[in-house]
């Protein structure tokens, strides 16, 4: 084990949005090790803040499923994958189509913008306002993810209505349980692609990567690392993706596994 790679929100970041001793413990006890840590996210740079009291200095982060590298210490973004204006355009449009009750809302290398309806609880709290969409504004800014949300429904039932309309033009996924909130990026963006380069650039192959997730959006990483652990009640397309399922981040699963796995590092 030369690279960890994990998800937060359902896999190390518990529901009351904490991160447990013990999974701080085991984290920062594998980088005194020498394992590199990635934090491999569909939050936004600005979501990571709160993460810092419980692991301390966040290194590079892989954010927005995969669109943006971010140096959390220096407080920059080091790449960012944006969606151009026809595609930001297209994808609406075609969603529409499908599903003419859907509401959207725009990540930028800037922030995150409103279209009027969507506004979310935690978007109150951050004190943004709803604002008429204007692909030009927004992708002069850098859209890294365009959000679609229907006001019933499930995630999984989203995807599959407009997912064939979106062949090709976006990469589709969803992170949000319990949210019928589809998330799209430009092209080939995907967890597992940038994390791929982030470990060919430290010289860290997949066979050394141990990666942790529970949403569809980490099935590539999950995939794609020596030993992928599903957490909790995952869905079923993610177990698959999994070489391991394990317990819930209410039990600590992944800190289960890295003192396993670094006692027998010792050993």
């Amino acid at each position: 084990m030369r690279l960890i790679a994990t998800d937060l929100d359902g896999t190390i970041v518990r529901h009351d949005g904490t991160v447990s001793p013990r999974t701080a413990a085991a984290l920062n006890e594998a980088r005194a090790a020498g394992v590199a840590l990635v934090l491999v996210t569909g939050r936004p740079t600005r979501w990571l803040s709160g993460l810092r009291e419980a692991l301390g200095s966040l290194g590079t982060a892989i954010c927005s499923n995969g669109a943006v590298v971010y140096d959390d210490d220096a407080g920059r973004v080091l790449e960012a994958s944006v969606l151009p204006v026809g595609d930001l355009v297209a994808a609406r449009e075609r969603v529409l189509a499908l599903a003419p009750d859907a509401v959207f809302a725009a990540e930028t290398v800037a922030g995150l913008h409103l279209e009027r309806g969507f506004a979310s609880s935690r978007a109150e709290r951050e004190g943004l306002a709803e604002e008429p969409f204007d692909a030009e504004a927004l992708a002069a800014e850098g859209v890294v993810k365009l959000l679609a949300r229907r006001p019933g429904g499930t995630c999984a039932e989203f995807e599959r209505l407009v997912a064939p309309a979106l062949e090709g033009l976006v990469a589709l996924t969803h992170s949000a349980p319990g949210v019928p909130l589809i998330e799209m990026a430009a092209p080939g963006v995907d967890k597992a692609v940038t994390l791929a380069r982030h470990a060919a650039r430290l010289g860290v192959e997949p066979a050394d990567v141990v990666a942790f997730g529970d949403m569809p959006n980490d099935v590539g990483m999950l995939s794609w690392a020596g030993r992928g652990y599903a957490v909790g009640d995952s869905q079923p397309r993610v177990m698959r993706a999994a070489d391991h399922v394990i317990g819930s981040v209410e039990e600590d699963s992944v800190a289960q596994v890295l003192e396993s796995l670094l006692a027998a590092g010792r050993a």
